[in-house]
């Protein structure tokens, strides 16, 4: 039985592309139009490719930093260098819009007894600000950052957190993430698993595989018993 809930945050709750979304549409944004999609794009699969990197290599740093590294690949990779955009996105990443169906989801599984919470690379400071700018602070039990333990994500440490946490077995865990080797790499920690496939890509190629694959986050209530 499924008594606990876990988010990744990134991606999962919240939709990464929506700085650079936004930034594009306000006055003065329009050398985005073009642009923007691929930044975003970019800016993302570097942010997890240097967690990545720095998980295994043993040199953690906060996911600020990593965010703000990330977003300078980007914007060099299209030759933009433009100073106040830089940081009006990386402002713009402190209030990332939740998906639409996120607040009613969590509504559900609050109202049937389950435990929630977002695990998540995150620092506290950054997780904090999206969980307030959505209004999400009063559906979640908790909010736990990598911080807490020095590594990112897929480490088992980050997973770890989750059993600490609430004290439940790992099968009693449904792990819900966006991204298709964290979902994986969960699966083969042991916990149940939903990948929210939004894209519609592969299944990633890695030992763990996600229980369930999901086009968004309206089934998670179904999922876990209710």
């Amino acid at each position: 039985m499924i008594t606990t809930c876990v988010f990744d945050a990134y991606g999962t709750l919240f939709d990464v592309s929506a700085a650079a979304r936004e930034a594009a549409s306000e006055p003065g944004g329009e050398a985005l139009a073009a642009s923007w999609p691929s930044i975003a794009e970019n800016w993302r699969r570097k942010q997890l490719e240097y967690s990545w990197l720095r998980a295994v290599t043993g040199e953690h740093t906060d996911f600020w930093t990593v965010t703000q590294d990330g977003l300078d690949w980007a914007l060099e990779a299209e030759g933009i260098e433009d100073p106040a955009l830089r940081e009006r996105l990386l402002s713009l990443y402190w209030s990332l819009s939740a998906y639409p169906e996120v607040p009613e989801m969590l509504q559900a599984l609050q109202a049937g007894g389950k435990s929630t919470a977002i695990l998540s690379n995150g620092s506290p400071d950054m997780l904090g600000g999206a969980v307030h700018s959505a209004g999400l602070g009063d559906l979640l039990d908790d909010v736990l950052s990598v911080e807490a333990v020095g590594v990112f994500k897929p480490s088992a440490k980050v997973y770890d957190m989750v059993i600490q946490r609430f004290g439940v077995a790992k099968s009693h865990v449904l792990f819900v993430s966006s991204n298709g080797w964290d979902a994986a790499s969960a699966a083969s920690y042991g916990f149940v698993t939903a990948w929210v496939n939004r894209a519609g890509l592969p299944l990633d190629r890695l030992p763990g595989q996600p229980t369930y694959v999901l086009n968004d986050l309206a089934e998670i209530p179904g999922l876990a018993g209710l």
